[in-house]
């Protein structure tokens, strides 16, 4: 019998009898308080003993306190209570201590008295609800085993019915898809019959999606085993295999004729099948079969020399790869005839599978409206024709490595006809490119596919222009050899190197990628043939001398000269049908060539230009302020114009002659020599040089400006005749003619005369100098330099700053005037501090 909850105060069951006696503390006043609540609701409350409570002496004494320990261990006690040797006065002390502990024991429950009495009396109420309780489940039990009785036969009988119902149900379900089966299956046989006479009458999609609802009913009803259905089972896979069959041959045949209508009619009888994704993939597999055999057999030698009549050879002994001796020619032609026929297969292939992949990425199947490519491939699968394309390129790639490496014959063959091998790549993928460039649908190969191909016969690139580099290099060593310095070839040598190089363009010429590939090879043989050709240059003085006959030096020069400008003429004429970027590609070495040739004869241009520049200076030694009729009279030229004249008719004679080109090959050219650039150069110089000086001359009297024209006309006709052209020089022609009547002009005419438009200022501003009092020096009186050293100044300064030293003079002038006391300044004063201030204020705006 269960008893009431007996509240106990909240101590550790694992304290000893000690500790909990310790907790106790005198209860008089709860005691008190507890009388007047009622005993169920009476609840103890624990405080601590007062300071005065016996039990206090207890932690504190040596022996009472071991009990207190939570370790206590009475053996060890007691052992140490009989070694001590006073176990009697202990055994005392125990006992004076549990007498101690009844007292306490005792007061405790006389104090708690009306607690235990309240406790008792709720032990009481508990047992009889307890009685109660118990007479309760009894009765509930007697019920319920009454109630199992009555009911036990009824759901007995209940269970037995619904799995009766439930065998019902399942049979009426299995009769039901039995009917259907048979339905659906009459209905195959009639499609199918009515396309045994015509088998273009045959609704291939139709019989294809009964013959799926027929195997998807069979698979969910668990139809099998049913003898009637086994039977007609075997007959609809037998169907099934000629739907497919049927279904695979339309398909080929659609994607044979790229005829869309075929195609999707194929794609359709898979998809109704169930098979579409397989039956891709199969497709897919196939054509990838078939590619890599195109490749294996257009690359077999043993084929192609067995198919071009070569047997073996003397002893029955021939290498694999290598046809026998005289039957090469025809195993290159059938070599080249099974890589054009494996390039249309390749290209067949690739458009059939973008058909494909194009009917797929359209067609939607007309019930649920499914897209047909989704059902093919899912997310981040890579296309159709990726997937074949990356096939077709692996299997080529590995194809070419190896040929490369274990037939000679090949490799030699796809080595020197290169531009062929890439002619035949680059026109598949433009015909794949074309014939599947439809506007809204995905190309069949991407630019990395195109690349991807292009590389698979990089080896054989490398192969080609190794070779074509090799072969002009050996040319130019030929002609250019480095063990003879003094050797200079001939025309026809020049010629072998242009017509060589000019067969590998037209070579290339029609595949832009490769002409630029073949260029760049081209360019280091002209940096190598312009290195070598430098090299023979001669540059001592022996090229230089200018007064005596040409030395074989400078007949050495002048052939490499024209050799190196007819290199760059021809070339430079031969890529000028092709793109700016080829131009590009040769810029480097074509500039490098004709540089070399400049150099060949800078050098003696150069010195031709010193020597006339120095005759020129003469003209500071003569005097052109003599006056009289006499001077003017006198029709000669000049001493230093006649040693100019002389110098230019044996420059012309012995050196231009020789350097120049005839009428008819400038004509026909229509580009400028070298040597003609050089002369028309030499020409502009020596035109102004002579005005420079001739402006600096002072004084310059009336019967001097005649002498002075009389040397200008003799320059002209000098210059004219025997250099350049004079009337195509330009600016400095025009200066010249303009200088002429400038000279005799008065000085009030000078300012408004429009023949100062075509002279530099300089020009004018020092040859006012002339027509100034002697206290206006020029820059040069005024720095006292030499003609030559100050032409060497105002060549290497601009016109502003040859104003700045014209003004410090003229600044000069005008001091000394001041400091004299004179109000009034020389004409020519106002007139160059005006022209040159106009001067300023012009390259302000500019």
């Amino acid at each position: 019998m269960a008893s009431p909850t007996i509240h106990r105060s909240p101590v550790t069951s694992t304290s000893s009898p000690l500790q909990r006696l310790s907790t106790f503390k005198d209860r008089t006043t709860t005691a008190t308080s507890a009388t007047a609540t009622p005993p169920s609701s009476a609840t103890p409350t624990n405080t601590p003993f007062s300071s005065s409570s016996p039990l206090d002496s207890f932690t504190s004494d040596p022996i009472f306190s071991a009990f207190l320990s939570q370790d206590f261990d009475s053996a060890r006690f007691s052992s140490l209570a009989l070694s001590s040797g006073s176990a009697a006065a202990r055994a005392e002390k125990l006992q004076e201590g549990i007498r101690l502990l009844e007292k306490q024991l005792r007061s405790e429950v006389l104090s708690r008295y009306h607690d235990l009495l309240s406790q008792l009396s709720s032990i009481r109420e508990a047992d009889s609800a307890l009685s109660g309780i118990r007479s309760a489940v009894s009765t509930l039990q007697s019920t319920v085993r009454r109630v199992r009785s009555e009911i036990a036969e009824p759901h007995r009988q209940i269970c037995a019915k619904t799995l009766q119902l439930s065998n019902l149900h399942h049979t009426s379900e299995l009769l039901q898809s039995t009917i259907r089966v048979l339905r659906l299956s009459k209905k195959l046989r009639d499609v199918m019959a009515s396309g045994e006479s015509d088998p273009e009458k045959l609704d291939l999609a139709k019989a294809a999606q009964l013959h799926c609802e027929i195997l998807s009913l069979c698979k969910e009803n668990e139809l099998a085993g049913i003898a009637v259905v086994d039977e007609e089972l075997t007959w609809v896979f037998e169907a099934g295999q000629k739907l497919r069959s049927e279904g695979t041959r339309v398909l080929e045949r659609g994607l044979e004729g790229l005829n869309q209508a075929e195609v999707g009619a194929g794609l359709q009888v898979f998809y109704n099948l169930g098979e579409l994704r397989s039956a891709v993939d199969g497709l897919i597999n196939k054509y990838k079969s078939r590619g890599v055999k195109s490749v294996s057999v257009a690359l077999d030698m043993k084929a192609i020399s067995a198919s071009s009549g070569g047997g073996f050879g003397p002893g029955g002994i021939q290498r694999s790869g290598t046809p026998q001796i005289g039957g090469g020619g025809k195993a290159k032609e059938a070599l080249w005839q099974r890589m054009s026929t494996c390039m249309d297969q390749l290209h067949s292939i690739v458009v059939a599978v973008w058909h494909l992949q194009r009917v797929l990425s359209k067609k939607r199947d007309p019930f649920t409206h499914v897209l047909l490519l989704d059902e093919v491939m899912q997310e981040g699968d890579p296309m159709l024709t990726d997937r074949v394309w990356e096939a077709l390129v692996k299997s080529f790639a590995s194809q070419m490595k190896s040929t490369f490496t274990a037939s000679s014959f090949v490799k030699e063959i796809f080595t020197v006809g290169y531009p062929k091998l890439y002619s035949m790549i680059e026109n598949l993928l433009e015909r794949i490119s074309h014939d599947t460039d439809v506007k809204g649908v995905v190309s069949a190969i991407s630019s990395e596919g195109k690349d991807q191909m292009i590389m698979a016969i990089e080896i054989f690139q490398t192969a080609f222009l190794t070779l074509c580099l090799s072969h002009l290099s050996d040319l130019v060593n030929t002609v250019f050899p480095v063990s003879s310095r003094g050797s200079v070839p001939s025309k026809e040598h020049i010629s072998r190197i242009i017509s060589r190089i000019q067969e590998e363009i037209e070579a290339v010429q029609p595949n832009g990628r490769l002409i630029l590939l073949v260029l760049r090879e081209i360019n280091k043989v002209l940096l190598l043939l312009a290195e070598r050709a430098e090299y023979q240059i001669s540059a001592g003085p022996e090229a230089r001398q200018i007064m005596g006959p040409a030395t074989p030096a400078q007949l050495k020069n002048f052939a490499l000269c024209q050799h190196l400008q007819e290199i760059h003429m021809r070339i430079s004429s031969m890529i000028t049908g092709l793109p700016t970027i080829a131009s590009d590609v040769l810029s480097p070495s074509l500039g490098t060539i004709y540089g070399v040739a400049c150099d060949s004869v800078t050098s003696l241009f150069q010195a031709m230009l010193d020597r006339l520049e120095s005759c020129i200076l003469q003209i500071h030694e003569q005097n052109f302020g003599v006056l009289g009729m006499d001077a003017a009279m006198d029709n000669n030229a000049s001493p230093y114009m006649e040693e100019l004249q002389k110098c230019i008719l044996h420059f012309r004679s012995e050196f231009l002659l020789r350097l120049l080109p005839s009428s008819s090959n400038a004509a026909s050219t229509r580009t400028e020599n070298i040597c003609t650039r050089l002369a028309r150069s030499m020409a502009s110089r020596v035109l102004i040089f002579f005005i420079r000086h001739a402006s600096l001359v002072r004084p310059l009297s009336e019967s001097g400006k005649l002498r002075m024209a009389r040397d200008m006309a003799e320059l002209e006709l000098a210059v004219g005749q025997n250099l350049f052209p004079v009337e195509q020089l330009g600016a400095p022609y025009r200066a010249l003619r303009a200088f002429r009547p400038v000279i005799f002009l008065e000085t009030s005419q000078l300012g408004a005369s429009p023949l100062l438009q075509d002279l530099p200022p300089s020009i004018v501003l020092h040859h006012l100098y002339s027509r100034a009092p002697e206290e206006l020096q020029s820059p040069m009186q005024r720095n006292k330099l030499t003609p030559t050293q100050y032409s060497l100044w105002l060549d290497s300064q601009g016109e502003d700053q040859i104003w700045k030293g014209i003004k410090a003079t003229l600044d000069d002038y005008a001091a000394t005037v001041r400091a004299r006391g004179d109000k009034e300044f020389s004409p020519i004063y106002p007139l160059m501090m005006r022209f040159g201030s106009s001067l300023s204020e012009r390259n302000v705006s500019q």
